[in-house]
């Protein structure tokens, strides 16, 4: 009797708490470790914390489960649990503080509430794990990550890496292998939904079959995607979806995951919709806790007729009640971003116009509080078959768009159209060397930044110079676009009759040329005149003026 009123009391209490208002990772570590009802973890590693049912649960799904988790210090969050199938259910929790939180269970089964542990978190380990992505505190248009060091992203698109390996239970090798190249050539983000089907462009009779996932076996829902049961969820189809976030996680790469995509012929629920809110509310409940993770509400959210602003809306604010984590929000949509400024952490573009950096330096000039982040600037790289070109298939020419976009002070992305949809060539340097992408073009950009912080630059352009960025104290670049044959200007009045270090670099290779020194004219109106060299063979370059005489 003293157990029934116990249960009884935990169930009334639960609809009160914050939690509720309104309304297998994968990764077993060293690192991760479960002793009884405590467990140990790092801060920022991703600890799942499993918890049995006593008796099978009707509609599971729609129970309500959750924890109270309560630092040493008297900081408190509240994390929503999900059923993980078999009586199972987990809180997934990834501390950003080291010391001892105290957890406390709630739930609408019996079982599960009131239980009561405590994680012990200590440092984080890991080398080159920073924590979570937020905006910066210094450049409130400029990403960081949680200890403080800059966060510079450069996206690939990928948006059926969920397919690979789903008919592999235990394990995702093909997965790991286009992770590995994504990460060995300094991507450190991937644009992915968490659910597409097909799509009615591309040369399709022209793929390899192996790379085709254009209609993959698994679904999200119950039945097919032809003959679906919105009412239910496959529970597998996110186990295997954990291995896939693990994997990136453990790769220090960023999860820009769209929930919704609404022209890959994905047969959704209605809408708004009980069945979509089962979904959605799945969704955020089982991944928020991943600090690689950055939340899209939808891919061209509002292009298909799908849906409507109001809709977006909700769904954001559904989300941040939901996440414990608070985790970025944008969406891929600039209608609503700047609509609706307030509602998200940053402005996605989709801006493909020729006119690509004077468009860009526009539009981020309308949003000085936020990052911008152009998701597609309409250069598709082909090197083999067409699946989409957009405006821009030549690899220098989409390198191109990339550089216009960051001298804008914009960020931006990648694709290669044999990856970044329902072709995906996961072993893409097994092809012959004709139809390899030019990864090798973005390694050199990341490896070029990694030496000029771009949290610290802003763009700059004076009379007749090319695009810029500069620290505003002692280091200027130029981006010299496609065919010109020197920088010519006015003289950034910072480099007025001081003396400067000159040097051009190649985006195409990294190579440097050798330095030059000269000495600025003092007079108001003074010109700078510096013609690319010779050694400089590629139709884009960068030159770097760094003032070493004060």
């Amino acid at each position: 009797m003293k157990n029934y009123l116990t249960a009884i009391l935990w169930i009334c209490a639960i609809a009160a708490h914050p939690v509720f208002s309104g309304e297998q990772p994968a990764v077993k570590t060293a690192s991760n470790t479960i002793e009884g009802q405590n467990y140990t973890c790092e801060k920022w590693a991703v600890l799942d914390m499993v918890f049995t049912a006593g008796a099978n649960t009707n509609n599971p799904l729609e129970a309500e489960f959750a924890t109270e988790l309560t630092h040493e210090s008297g900081q408190t969050l509240n994390i929503l649990g999900f059923y993980n199938d078999s009586k199972s259910w987990v809180i997934r929790f990834s501390p950003s503080i080291e010391g001892i939180w105290r957890y406390k269970t709630y739930s609408s089964v019996s079982s599960l509430a009131g239980l009561t542990g405590e994680v012990k978190v200590g440092p984080n380990t890991k080398t080159g794990r920073h924590g979570p992505i937020k905006i910066s505190d210094k450049n409130k248009q400029r990403f960081e990550y949680e200890d403080g060091t800059s966060y510079f992203p450069l996206a690939f698109e990928i948006d059926w890496l969920f397919a690979l390996d789903t008919e592999n239970e235990q394990d995702i090798p093909k997965t790991r292998t286009i992770v590995r190249h994504l990460a060995d050539y300094k991507f450190n983000k991937v644009i992915m939904n968490v659910f597409a089907c097909d799509a009615g462009f591309g040369d399709k009779k022209s793929i390899d079959p192996k790379y085709n996932f254009a209609k993959p076996a698994v679904f999200p829902f119950g039945g097919t995607n032809e003959k679906p049961d919105h009412n239910t969820l496959n529970i597998d189809f996110f186990k295997h979806f954990d291995r896939v976030m693990a994997c990136l996680d453990k790769n220090e790469i960023v999860s820009h995951l769209m929930i919704y995509v609404w022209n890959k012929k994905v047969n959704w629920p209605k809408p708004g919709s009980k069945q979509d809110d089962l979904y959605f509310d799945y969704v955020v409940k089982r991944y928020q806790a991943y600090p690689n993770l950055i939340w899209d509400i939808s891919k061209e959210a509002l292009a298909y007729g799908m849906d409507d602003m109001n809709y977006i809306s909700e769904r954001i604010d559904r989300l941040r009640k939901l996440d414990g984590h608070k985790r970025l929000v944008t969406v891929h949509d600039y209608q609503y971003c700047r609509s609706f400024p307030e509602k998200i952490d940053f402005i996605s573009v989709q801006e493909w116009r020729p006119n690509l950096y004077n468009t860009l330096l526009d539009i981020a000039a309308k949003h000085p509080a936020k990052p911008v982040y152009n998701v597609e600037h309409g250069g598709y790289e082909k090197t083999m078959h067409s699946i989409f070109n957009g405006a821009y298939t030549d690899p220098v020419a989409c390198l191109d768009r990339n550089y216009q976009c960051i001298f804008a002070g914009v960020y931006s992305t990648y694709y290669w159209q044999n990856a970044a949809w329902y072709e995906l060539v996961y072993e893409p340097f097994a092809l012959e060397p004709e139809k390899q992408p030019h990864f090798g073009y973005y390694r050199v950009l990341m490896e070029f930044f990694s030496g000029y912080d771009y949290n610290t630059l802003i763009p700059i352009q004076h009379s007749s110079s090319p695009y810029g960025l500069t620290n505003n104290k002692d280091t200027f670049l130029y981006y010299i676009t496609r065919d010109t044959i020197a920088l010519e200007g006015m003289a950034p009045p910072q480099t007025r009759g001081k003396k400067i270090e000159i040097k051009w670099f190649n985006p195409l290779t990294g190579e440097y040329s050798p330095k030059e020194v000269r000495t600025i004219g003092s007079s108001p109106g003074a010109w700078i005149g510096i013609r690319k060299p010779a050694g400089i063979t590629s139709p884009i370059a960068i030159v770097i003026l760094k003032i070493i005489e004060k």
